[in-house]
């Protein structure tokens, strides 16, 4: 099996093969003329036009690609569901990574970021950061230079270094037992390292 296979194939939250989203990833790749610029109006897109859900207080509770783009709203990690897909469905590999942050200026309690990485032929993986911008926050797609939202600072912050296929458990579990968007922020995802 092609080891990039896992990441360029569809499934129940990165849902690539709905008619939505292959509509979407084709319409930006009809703008574009190379890969690089067909993953920044990819990334463009999901950090500009879906709003991110605490930044604006939107509901409902988005997880699956499709509904994120149905809605245009979602938390870092549902945003970084629908980059994946668009990326897939336009045959570029793509898969999820995660931060961990302190939630305050510094110390506990922490919570994961959700983020992508996406393959690129020239460059190999390149982490992205869809989640959206604002005063403080300025994430752009400018590789082989990284600018994603938030900084590590602190001990107990971490780049986590996997990419993953599919949004970690923990992740799915918040996004799809909470009913707004206040629940979600009580109850961000986190995860204990381990050294």
């Amino acid at each position: 099996m092609n080891s990039m296979q896992p990441y360029l194939s569809a499934s129940p939250y990165i849902d690539c093969d709905s008619p939505a989203i292959v509509d979407l990833a084709r319409q930006l790749a009809g703008r574009t003329n190379t890969e690089i610029t067909l993953v920044r109006a990819c990334f463009e897109f999901v950090r500009d036009e879906i709003r991110h859900s605490a930044d604006f207080k939107l509901n409902p509770v988005t997880c699956k690609a499709s509904a994120v783009l149905q809605h245009k709203t979602g938390y870092c990690y549902a945003k970084s569901h629908l980059l994946a897909a668009l990326l897939r469905a336009n045959g570029i590999p793509a898969g999820l990574c995660y931060q961990r942050l302190s939630i305050g200026d510094s110390g506990a309690p922490y919570c994961l970021h959700g983020l992508n990485a996406v393959y690129l032929s020239e460059f190999g993986w390149q982490r992205l950061d869809a989640r959206g911008n604002k005063p403080g926050v300025n994430a752009q797609f400018n590789p082989p230079a990284e600018a994603l939202a938030f900084a590590i600072r602190e001990p107990q912050e971490r780049n986590l270094p996997e990419i993953w296929a599919e949004p970690l458990q923990v992740v799915v579990e918040v996004l799809e037992r909470s009913s707004s968007y206040e629940q979600v922020l009580a109850n961000l995802p986190d995860i204990a390292l381990c050294a």
